[in-house]
């Protein structure tokens, strides 16, 4: 349902990236878009790429959901100074990742773009096969995960190097190993889900779940792939997160004053 709006109300600027490779790019671009055309206010422009750097630096925050999309030197440094003014970045699954799928079989996560990756505060390296994992509460006191309980994801479970100091929101447990990738054996330990860092004035939050994919997502490595994967896009408390970080990203508006 649309929120009411008034003659005197002032239009958010967004931009919301959706492209690469390996995921139902379709259906992910099209939900946020129902999501964020709940508000009448917020205006999108739509991107498969980081090269409309000109429409990121006008926006007051921005939603990214991609997969091996990495953006040049020159555009890093745009993203940044955006967050440093103070706009806000709201990204989601694959967005911190760099795919090569190697002769051996086994994909690499290299490490192409580390000041992207630093900005974001996390990069990809690895997940197990997708199965049901507990996602857990890290903070209960931050109003955007405040009443989530606990819940079980159905989901690629994000196995990241992370940079700088973040808030974590969500968090999960892992032990065991991530077949198929090249840092595959992992100890135990707890990773974030959902978290936040601060970059000058503005903030990126980041948040891990989201695996979607189409029988064509796997062309041109696989002709057809056997099923259709939703992951926690089938669960509501997904669809309330995702809801939050974008009212989340809208109140930009007070820092870029």
């Amino acid at each position: 349902m649309s929120k009411p709006v008034g003659k005197g109300d002032i239009p958010y600027q967004s931009v919301l990236i959706a492209g690469g490779k390996y995921h139902d790019i379709n259906f992910a671009r099209l939900e946020l878009l129902k999501l964020l055309a709940e508000d009448q206010r917020v205006r999108v422009r739509v991107f498969e790429d980081y090269s409309a750097t000109d429409a990121i630096l006008a926006a007051d925050f921005m939603v990214s959901y991609t997969c091996d999309v990495v953006p040049s030197l020159d555009e890093q440094e745009r993203l940044r100074s955006f967050l440093a003014r103070g706009g806000r970045w709201y990204a989601l699954h694959g967005t911190n990742s760099i795919l090569r799928f190697l002769k051996s079989g086994q994909v690499d996560s290299p490490n192409w773009a580390p000041h992207f990756m630093e900005t974001l505060g996390s990069m990809f390296i690895a997940h197990p096969p997708i199965a049901p994992y507990q996602v857990t509460v890290a903070d209960r006191e931050d109003p955007l995960v405040r009443g989530v309980e606990p819940f079980e994801a159905n989901d690629e479970l994000y196995l990241m190097r992370t940079h700088g100091e973040l808030r974590v929101l969500l968090e999960t447990q892992f032990e065991g190993t991530a077949e198929g990738f090249v840092e595959s054996d992992w100890p135990r330990a707890k990773h974030p889900v959902f978290y936040r860092k601060d970059v000058g004035k503005g903030a990126v939050l980041y948040l891990t779940l989201g695996h979607c994919r189409g029988h064509y997502d796997m062309q041109p490595l696989m002709e057809w792939y056997p099923r259709v994967e939703r992951g926690s896009w089938e669960l509501p408390v997904y669809y309330e997160l995702l809801r939050r970080g974008i009212e989340w990203a809208k109140q930009s508006r007070e820092t870029l004053k």
